[in-house]
């Protein structure tokens, strides 16, 4: 048995599946390939077994969506590393073997990020994850290589091993027996934050999430969902609210949910001065969720919540106020 598994989530995308299998089947030669269909109503399962018969199919009942569809295909995979990988991403020679290396020769570290450009501007970083992932005071993500909309070119500023806060969804790798251990992803997220909860848990449970730049890949982004679209406001407002009251330390929960939600209301603002309504709308369905699950999400909170989680006092007053859009003139 091969010790990693390549688990490509699909729904719908046979496109996709033509245009970026190819690269991986090319490069993993040490790796089992699997695509896990989220119950696609295209011709994804013909595509891969008529063009792609090397790949093993797992096919989930229904739409389980990224949480719950990854939780169920891992269930059937038995190699000890998990390389979970976007449909729209095009990997590169040699990615997995920096990767294997780290896994075979440090075991505090659990999680792994490669360095992820983009695929239509292969100068730049990507927007989800580009060079590692880290969290401010309020629970804001943000990334070395893109901070909001600000996306850095890659000037191989970003070129080390280092540790990260959070790995981004988009090309994750993780050891099976923590995966177990933290029951995977939290399934009522469904899609968004997922990663961010996830590698949240692992650093609470006292796990190193780390960034290596020998493993390169190109991420399209927005495949699934655009970042315009309300589904995605809807689904990154609820999943950050429900992620900070799972996973931040005791004294700060209150005070900082409390913040979050008038920031919320702020961003509110400044989708009315553009006219998109339909954001709005989102945030304020977000909330409503938030409100009615915080007993039940209250009860998931770990026994211990490690109170050394930010890397930043404000990443929003860093930079709308000060105008800083580079990760290493606010760290």
């Amino acid at each position: 048995m091969k010790k990693i598994a390549v688990v490509i989530l699909n729904w719908n995308g046979e496109k996709l599946l033509r245009e970026f299998l190819p690269s991986i089947i090319k490069f993993s030669d040490e790796a089992t390939v699997y695509v896990a269909d989220n119950a696609s109503t295209d011709q994804s399962i013909e595509v891969i077994q008529n063009e792609f018969p090397s790949i093993k199919i797992i096919q989930n009942t229904e739409n389980f969506g990224f949480a719950k569809g990854y939780n169920y295909a891992l269930k059937e995979i038995e190699e000890p590393y998990y390389a979970l990988v976007n449909s729209d991403i095009e990997v590169t020679e040699n990615w997995l073997q920096p990767i294997l290396s780290t896994f075979d020769n440090d075991y505090t570290v659990a999680i792994i990020q490669p360095k992820i450009l983009a695929y239509n501007n292969k100068e730049c970083f990507e927007y989800a994850g580009a060079a590692g992932g880290f969290i401010d005071k309020y629970g804001y993500p943000f990334c070395r290589g893109r901070i909001f909309e600000s996306i850095e070119k890659d000037n191989n500023q970003y070129n080390d091993t280092t540790e990260i806060f959070w790995a981004s969804g988009a090309c994750f790798f993780i050891r099976k027996e923590v995966f177990k251990k933290l029951n995977g992803f939290d399934e009522d997220f469904f899609a968004h934050q997922e990663e961010i909860d996830l590698c949240w848990r692992a650093f609470n449970e006292g796990y190193k999430t780390i960034y290596n730049h020998k493993s390169l890949v190109y991420h399209v982004g927005g495949a699934t969902l655009n970042v315009g679209s309300p589904q995605k406001t809807f689904l990154n407002f609820r999943n950050s609210l429900w992620m900070l009251t799972k996973n931040l330390p005791k004294n700060k929960l209150l005070p900082i949910l409390f913040l979050r939600l008038c920031f919320d209301g702020i961003a509110s603002f400044r989708f009315l001065f553009q006219g998109n309504f339909k954001h709005i709308l989102s945030i304020l369905k977000a909330h409503f969720y938030f409100y009615t699950c915080l007993f039940y999400f209250l009860k998931k909170r770990n026994d211990v919540q490690n109170k050394n989680y930010f890397k930043t006092k404000s990443i929003i007053v860093q930079y709308f106020i000060k105008k800083r859009v580079i990760f290493n003139e606010i760290i």
